[in-house]
């Protein structure tokens, strides 16, 4: 059996080059295969895993001499830390591998949203010419909301700026400090839903957060805002969005991530027809210069510990 087993998708030249001392079992599609995983990792020393993955329950138990999980990004709740610290295994994010990719990924869903022109190539080709319907609007002195402000929001907040935005920010555990650092105007949640042009969110999923931005904190948003989801699925009602989105109460939204993954096609009808909305499949954060860091900062973490 492997020492080392990958289950989701990951750079190759990591594994061969990285890890090239350990006995790796490298496949990216296991992840949908569980009953085969539980047999892979009966004696792994690691299992390196994106967000698809649940470490927890009957695969922790399969896996009675796991010593590490490294995680192909930064979001932890498909694994079950209490559990993994209960049996002394290692949890490993790639912190800050992926902030570039996330904050890009929210200016650019931002300026594609403000202008609304996105849509209308299908027309154009075919001959029409709807210039009048989309005259959108610049980013630039634009008022960004960062719901949350750990790094990447700070990385986003610092490209917001370059593109002459206004930021503003809402985070109770962030320290006053922070926000002077970053010359980021600190508001409650209420304040900057109620203020901003664009809201991004950047907050982890827990009982606190879960359905946070609903019908309530909609109706806060100006009717021309934009709402941007990169951070976690479960933050946003998404049955209240769409409705929001549906009668224009709401100026536009990006979504990188949902309660169910993938989103299934009951979960997605929601969203069917609507031409203010922009749906991704959790790749905010992915590209292939993040994919490449991220791999190597798993590859060093994983190393470290079973090193050790």
């Amino acid at each position: 059996m492997s020492d080392i087993v990958i289950c989701e998708f990951m750079d190759e030249e990591a594994i061969t080059q990285g890890l090239s001392g350990f006995d790796c079992f490298y496949d990216p599609g296991l992840v949908d295969r569980p009953d085969e995983l539980k047999t892979r990792v009966k004696n792994a020393r690691a299992l390196i895993v994106r967000n698809r993955t649940q470490v927890r329950g009957p695969l922790l138990e399969a896996a009675s001499g796991l010593r590490a999980v490294g995680r192909l990004g930064v979001g932890l709740d498909n694994i079950d830390l209490a559990a993994c610290k209960a049996r002394n295994i290692a949890v490993l994010p790639a912190s800050g591998a992926n902030d570039l990719s996330v904050a890009e990924y929210v200016i650019c869903t931002a300026m594609l949203l403000l202008r609304g022109a996105y849509g209308a190539s299908p027309d154009v080709a075919a001959g029409k010419w709807p210039r009048n319907a989309l005259i959108g609007r610049e980013m630039a002195g634009k008022v960004i909301g960062l719901v949350g402000f750990g790094s990447i929001a700070r990385l986003t907040a610092k490209l917001a700026s370059a593109m002459g935005m206004q930021v503003i920010a809402s985070d109770p555990f962030a320290k006053d400090d922070v926000f002077r650092a970053a010359n980021v105007r600190r508001e409650t949640l209420d304040n900057l839903l109620s203020l901003a042009d664009v809201v991004s969110l950047h907050v982890p999923l827990t009982d606190e957060t879960r359905n946070m931005i609903g019908t309530a904190a909609l109706s806060r948003m100006r009717p021309d805002a934009i709402l941007i989801n990169a951070a976690r699925g479960g933050v946003v009602d998404e049955a209240a969005l769409a409705q929001a989105l549906a009668i224009r109460k709401l100026g536009g939204a990006a979504l990188d991530v949902f309660t169910e993954e993938p989103l299934g096609a009951d979960k997605g009808g929601i969203f069917a027809g609507l031409p203010n909305v922009i749906l991704t499949p959790h790749i905010a954060g992915v590209t292939d210069e993040s994919n490449t860091r991220v791999s190597w900062v798993t590859v060093e973490n994983v190393k470290r510990v079973l090193s050790s």
